[in-house]
């Protein structure tokens, strides 16, 4: 199961843990949780449809989404 620990605006919590398990659904809940093996770090940012990451371990990624949102978010990706 993948976990993503996130800081910043635009979440429901400023501070947050979203797990993905292996079916693809995705369950989120307030703060970090535990254990939590650290794979990358990345930043998000988030304005109108256009979302740019900058991620330690895949560089830098432009992407397109249909909402609009504002995020900027400081994220940790891991297991």
């Amino acid at each position: 199961m993948k976990k993503f620990r996130e800081i910043g605006y635009g979440n429901r919590w400023f501070i947050r843990t979203e797990f993905e398990h292996e079916d693809g659904t995705e369950n989120e809940v307030k703060g970090f949780t535990r254990p939590f093996s650290l794979k990358s770090v990345y930043v998000r940012v988030w304005i109108g449809k256009k979302v740019m990451i900058i991620d330690t371990k895949e560089g830098i990624k432009f992407m397109n989404k249909k909402v609009k949102k504002v995020k900027i978010i400081l994220g940790f990706f891991g297991y």
